[in-house]
């Protein structure tokens, strides 16, 4: 049997959404994307050059907050895996909870270090990193480049509890990483307040590990000094103006390594 021409309009009327049902797919698209970006990833900016020249100032990347975390049994289908040597992490600064850092992990829990002449040697032998800065000899400060065979007492930066706290974790010329904890290092050594200054990274303060760079923009090393409202709309207006001109283009969704 033909179907007639009313059945026919009928069935290509379109159902129209009532407002109650836009509002709950509105709200169904942001519990998502809220997800999304408390577990699983997140977004930081780089303010410091204390991992030059793997991460510029102005490098915003996008930072998997999954992979490292400790694995949940609500969750298996995630994968996670420890903190290895050489992974990039974001994490609070030890002693300050509200301050994320990004350095390098340098020691992982049982290691022995030392530096000589700003190389590091990780259990009695120095490590090849290209991508560190090395010092020279008109740049030699005796407690970052030989840490730690110098006391911090002579080092304005050192944290009071990790000077008082570091000779227990140093045997013979080494000292050794414990337990649940990470020893990392700013990829910039010569400007990098890391572990040498403020002490180990608890693996409860591990939040994740850079991904790739989704946008990088040319920006001064104090920028994330100027906090007021007036210096954040002066700097607003100057990223639209200079926007193109200013955007390291080919730094876009570089991966972090």
């Amino acid at each position: 049997m033909d179907a007639t021409a009313s059945e026919i309009e009928n069935a290509h009327t379109k159902v129209e959404e009532t407002p109650l049902e836009a509002f709950a797919s509105i709200c169904a698209v942001l519990v998502v994307g809220l997800f999304i970006l408390t577990f699983i990833f997140q977004n930081f900016e780089i303010p410091s050059s204390s991992m030059e020249k793997t991460l510029l100032i102005g490098d915003h990347v996008l930072v998997s907050r999954e992979k490292l975390a400790p694995p949940t049994k609500w969750a298996p289908f995630i994968y996670y895996r420890n903190v290895r040597r050489g992974d990039i992490i974001v994490f609070f600064k030890p002693g300050e909870p509200k301050l994320y850092l990004v350095k390098r992990v340098v020691g992982i829990p049982g290691d022995h270090i030392h530096l000589r002449d700003g190389i590091v040697y990780l259990n009695g032998k120095p490590q090849n990193e290209p991508y560190a800065t090395k010092p020279d000899y008109s740049d030699y400060f005796p407690y970052r480049d030989d840490f730690p065979a110098v006391p911090p007492s002579e080092s304005a930066d050192v944290t009071p509890g990790w000077a008082a706290d570091l000779p227990n974790h140093i045997q013979g010329q080494d000292l050794v990483v414990p337990p649940g904890d990470y020893f990392a290092m700013g990829d910039n050594r010569l400007v990098s307040l890391d572990s040498r200054y403020w002490g180990f990274v608890p693996r409860a303060n591990i939040v994740g590990s850079p991904l790739f760079i989704y946008w990088s923009f040319i920006e001064s090393e104090d920028q994330y000094e100027r906090r007021s409202l007036d210096d954040r709309l002066q700097f607003y207006a100057h990223v639209i103006t200079h926007f193109f001109t200013q955007t390291r283009w080919r730094r876009t969704l570089h991966v972090v390594r």
